[in-house]
């Protein structure tokens, strides 16, 4: 048996691989940060029939320690087709086996968005007629698309959405796919409707370095994005900085920033209630985009996090830093690692296809609400 992490979103480091009933493993934390929950290793050399066994002991240290509750692994022998495998915890350690099936198999905290994926994407994208409108690099050099996709209007309403800030949130991406190809889906004559009246620009990954490198929660300096929002720099949150520097340029109409969340089971939305420039024209906008999202897709509004006090939001997060700075509908939009325990699927748990269906489906609302968002 052997057992690598060396490629893109890897992480792992072994422990003591000499049983194979129970192979001792830790999570790496982030470079530069203390954070560590994501996880992705390979595991070849497997014995057709055999059975084996993993364990994570450091997940007591975790960012979320108390998330991994209901929590089961995902693992893939192809590294397209997921699906989740028995885990418990036992003795404060999270205990995962697997039956193998084929003589080499992956593991991860969830479905990986790979960077190979995402140039697919883009290029696909480009070629379909999108727009990149700017193009900011993350402290390791890499890309960071904006991309712009939409009609002829006028004076076209500005619809934002970025998605990844957290790297080890890959579920932000999938979502990111699957509302992109619905946007250039020439035959959907409702987005044909929202892109008369409407300019979509898109970034799909927030934090390549972070994502590259298995981090869960930071990039390459250790930052944690969706807490840069009042003090972007470029020595350590350059990535933010591009997107902020393009907003004022463009100016924001609605704000989406997409997430996943490790402990709560259910898809969600955080909005801007606590901030100072909160008002009810925006209360209703919030009420009415989440009714209206209940209606078409997997969503739900009975759990999430605490609403923030009337001005005493966090204005370092984007969701609020948006909202505030263009007076505009601005969520936070986060999935779950786990399962959508309102429409519970047990073989996949929450994955990569649900959470583009989920992208497909916010384009619905987006299309009924866009005429009244100023």
């Amino acid at each position: 048996m052997k057992i690598s992490a060396d490629f893109d979103s890897g992480n792992i480091q072994v422990i003591d691989s000499s049983d194979a009933q129970r192979v001792l493993l830790a999570i790496r934390p982030d470079l530069n940060s203390s954070h560590f929950q994501w996880f992705h290793f390979q595991v070849a050399e497997l014995e057709v029939g055999q059975r084996y066994g993993f364990v994570l002991t450091n997940i007591g240290q975790s960012a979320y320690s108390h998330a991994w509750t209901g929590y089961q692994a995902t693992a893939s022998y192809d590294g397209e087709h997921w699906f989740r495998v028995p885990t418990r915890i036992v003795d404060g350690q999270l205990h995962f086996e697997l039956r193998a099936e084929q003589p080499q198999v992956r593991f991860a905290y969830f479905e990986p968005y790979s960077r190979a994926r995402h140039d697919q994407l883009i290029t696909r994208t480009l070629a379909a007629g999108a727009e990149q409108v700017a193009c900011g690099k993350s402290l390791e050099g890499r890309n960071i698309e904006l991309l712009r996709i939409g009609g002829r209007a006028a004076a076209p309403r500005k619809l934002w959405i970025i998605a990844q800030q957290h790297p080890g949130e890959h579920m932000a991406e999938w979502f990111m796919e699957g509302l992109i190809e619905r946007l250039q889906d020439r035959q959907d004559e409702q987005m044909a409707e929202l892109l008369a009246q409407a300019d979509l620009y898109l970034v799909p990954n927030m934090n390549p370095d972070g994502a590259i490198r298995g981090h869960l929660r930071t990039n390459y300096a250790g930052q944690d994005l969706n807490r840069a929002w009042q003090s972007a720099s470029a020595e350590r949150s350059p990535e933010v900085l591009f997107v902020l520097e393009q907003m004022q340029r463009i100016g924001v109409d609605l704000f989406l920033d997409i997430h996943g969340d490790e402990d709560i089971p259910h898809v969600f939305t955080a909005g801007c209630e606590g901030n100072p420039g909160y008002t009810p024209r925006l209360a209703a906008l919030e009420e009415e985009f989440r009714s209206r999202l209940v209606a078409v897709g997997e969503f739900q509004t009975r759990f999430g996090y605490p609403r923030a006090a009337p001005g005493q939001a966090n204005l370092a997060l984007a969701c609020n830093a948006v909202g505030q700075a263009f007076d505009c509908l601005s969520f936070t939009l986060e999935m779950p690692f786990k399962d959508h325990d309102d429409s519970p699927q047990p073989r996949t748990g929450w994955n990569g296809a649900r959470s583009a269906r989920l992208g497909r489906d916010v384009l619905t609302v987006l299309a009924q609400m866009v005429a009244r968002l100023r």
